[in-house]
């Protein structure tokens, strides 16, 4: 098929994965780049699986997380550092599901605190006694909303802070807009704001930040 052409070596050449990304695709599409990953026995990665796809994954021998809407095979690293993943609501854990399902693919250590949003403010404080009391490189915090979650977080902990938008929200939510605009006027600094729903994106910020900060570590052995 002339539209197939994977990218197999590109985490060897950049140090970042390329994710097969399914919406758009058809079921004979996505068996043929899938199998040609699986022949090179290269860890593979697919993302917005609808449900007929996402039965093919299973089909073809991948993990599927059917909430996060995402395949796995293999993993690209071992135990590469530890992320902490927060969400607002239950309805932004797909996305957190994405998220989580990638950064284990990058071999980061995930830690999960969902439905801590500031509706109940209190919720949250679990998920930042964790974060100061273990060795934690980043958090990815996740709310759709007026998205206050980050700012809040950001305000109590001392670490990279990757905030997800989504599209979880009523009317002026604009689909995530609102939300998104929110997050970049956050006024805490060390907020690093991702695109709407994209927790992968989210995962890789967080699995570069733990490699750079590995690389600094052993340089200072």
């Amino acid at each position: 098929m002339q539209n197939v052409n994977p990218d197999l070596n590109r985490f060897e050449r950049i140090g970042k994965p390329e994710a097969i990304y399914a919406e758009g695709k058809s079921l004979e599409e996505l068996r043929e780049i899938v199998e040609i990953y699986l022949k090179a026995e290269k860890p593979v990665i697919v993302t917005r699986l609808n449900k007929e796809q996402a039965e093919l994954m299973k089909k073809m021998g991948l993990k599927v997380n059917e909430k996060g809407r995402i395949a796995v095979k293999g993993k690209l690293v071992e135990n590469s550092g530890t992320v902490v993943i927060i969400t607002a609501g239950t309805s932004d854990v797909s996305v957190a599901e994405e998220a989580a399902e990638t950064a284990e693919f990058l071999g980061l250590k995930v830690y999960k605190f969902y439905d801590v949003g500031i509706a109940g403010i209190h919720r949250v404080g679990k998920a930042v006694e964790f974060i100061k009391s273990n060795e934690v490189d980043s958090a990815i915090v996740i709310a759709g909303m007026e998205g206050a979650l980050p700012s809040v977080v950001a305000a109590l902990i001392d670490l990279p802070v990757i905030a997800v938008p989504t599209s979880v929200g009523y009317g002026v939510n604009l689909g995530g807009l609102t939300t998104l605009f929110s997050m970049l006027q956050s006024c805490p600094a060390g907020v690093a704001v991702m695109n709407i729903d994209n927790g992968f994106g989210a995962a890789v910020f967080a699995y570069l930040i733990s490699r750079v900060k590995s690389k600094r570590d052993k340089n200072h052995c």
